[in-house]
């Protein structure tokens, strides 16, 4: 039999029994759209999840430490038997050689005290002065409550890169003009405790009080080596209190590098370049036991930022191999992307279900249909028709039901989506601390395999038909009344 004779008889045959035929195709569409309905939350609920971990720059970075400890053979952290190598310039420079590497830079933050400069304070004439408490002596003393202009924070440096961030997409405000720009961005929260109105600092200059490192040269040097009873040529540094002006620029909600910095997230950010030209002291520059040098110009840490969130493991393996220690997101998500592998799995188990059931009326419409064409199918093959022949004949029919329910289901499960997805996003405008995203995604790939497995599922269910047709005696056919 010729395929367009096939693809004839079969659609005169469903075009028949219209009502039969479309209720089953129907119970196809449903049972696809749950499928896909399913299958799409899971998929939307990762692609959330992972866009916000590539937006917020985590998922691409990687941290890197020159620890004292090394993780063994047996996952256990050892220390180092030889001394680990400096994390310095060089360093730095060899690490954003690699090819697959956007940029490095090193992870600066320490404590300062941030108080208002005198010109930038802003007062209400009109609001009366309150009486400033004395002491016994009855010298003034100053209260500490927020708006007298002083907090101590966090600060930290960021590169101009990091205006794709997440975290900067509804600032108030604007960026940092340059990489060394004498200017701060601070965080929401740290602003109230400088100003009742936060978006009055924008513009005005704060002042940062810190503990600067520098090194003392010669005679200088000499002195304070001879008096601490170490070697003259040993490098000796002071460590002095430093106060610096900055415009600031903008305001934040949430904070820039919570996640991959562990707590110790900072209120207040500076250029990455005018952070290392301020030469704060930082946590790991005091002097650990056994050192010969109390402090050294190496960093820190570096953050190494990768252009593709692909290439992170195989960067972490090279930097490994300098003898760093690293330390990226990819390495705590690998029980997240497994749950969602699982979460999939599942949504896709009982969302077949419906498709299970609906391949039970496929049987139960093919069946009813060899009942009342037994005649029809005992003329085909006396005239010459083979078994295959009839059984290509249901086989088409339960295909071409396949098809159709297929592609209605996943129009249906896209249209069900599209629904849930406005509703959630109104849900997220009115709560105000959410961003409004899509949760229900249907890829394409999606929709050409539901509709795939639809056809594949209606084709196993019509091999029993087929069969049971092909099987008919065309004798015992043309007798049946």
């Amino acid at each position: 039999m010729k395929t367009v004779d096939l693809v004839e008889l079969a659609a005169r045959n469903l075009r028949e029994s219209v009502l039969r035929n479309s209720l089953t195709t129907v119970g196809i569409s449903v049972g696809v759209a749950s499928l896909v309905a399913m299958l799409s939350l899971g998929i939307g609920l990762q692609h959330l999840a992972s866009s916000r971990l590539a937006k917020s720059g985590l998922f691409d970075s990687i941290y890197v430490t020159s620890g004292r400890r090394v993780q063994g053979p047996n996952g256990r952290w050892e220390r180092r038997k030889a001394p680990p190598p400096p994390l310095d310039e060089p360093a730095r420079q060899k690490m954003a050689s690699f090819s697959e590497v956007s940029e490095v830079y090193p992870d600066i933050r320490f404590p300062a005290e941030v108080k208002l400069d005198a010109a930038a304070k802003v007062q209400d004439p009109a609001a009366p002065k309150p009486n400033a408490a004395k002491s016994e002596s009855g010298e003034p003393v100053e209260s500490g409550e927020r708006g007298s202009g002083r907090d101590f924070q966090l600060i930290s440096g960021l590169p101009m890169s990091a205006r794709q961030l997440e975290t900067f997409d509804n600032m108030k405000g604007k960026f940092f003009s340059a990489p060394d720009a004498a200017e701060v961005i601070l965080q929401s929260d740290e602003a109230r405790s400088l100003s009742d109105k936060p978006e009055d600092l924008l513009g005005k200059d704060v002042v940062i009080r810190y503990a600067s490192r520098h090194l003392l040269k010669d005679d200088a040097a000499n002195s304070a080596a001879s008096e601490f009873g170490a070697a003259s040529e040993l490098s000796v540094y002071a460590v002095t209190p430093v106060e610096r002006k900055l415009r600031v620029v903008g305001l934040v909600e949430s904070k820039a590098d919570a996640g991959i910095r562990g707590a110790g997230s900072a209120g207040a950010y500076v250029p990455v370049v005018l952070a290392q030209q301020l030469e704060p002291m930082q946590a790991t520059q005091v002097r650990l036991a056994g050192d010969r040098d109390p402090m050294s110009n190496s960093y820190q840490a570096l953050i190494v930022r990768v252009d593709r969130s692909g290439q992170v493991e195989p960067v972490e393996d090279k930097i490994k191999q300098l003898g760093y220690n690293t330390f990226s997101l990819l390495d705590a998500t690998r029980s997240l992307r497994r749950f969602f592998a699982i979460l999939d799995l599942f949504l896709g188990i009982f969302g077949s279900l419906a498709l299970a059931v609906a391949s039970l009326g496929i049987i139960n419409t093919l069946v009813m249909s060899i009942l009342e064409r037994r005649r029809e199918i005992g003329i085909m093959k006396a005239i010459g028709a083979s078994d295959g022949d009839v059984q290509k004949l249901f086989f088409a029919e339960a295909g071409a039901m396949g098809v159709f329910g297929g592609t209605l289901g996943v129009l249906l499960g896209w249209m069900i989506g599209r629904v849930i997805n406005f509703g959630t996003r109104i849900y997220m405008q009115r709560q105000q601390q959410f961003t409004p995203d899509d949760v229900w995604l249907v890829p394409l790939w999606l929709g050409l395999g539901a509709i795939g497995f639809s056809l594949l599922v209606s084709l196993v269910a019509g091999l029993y038909p087929a069969a049971r047709a092909a099987r008919l005696d065309p004798v015992q056919a043309l007798r049946y009344d």
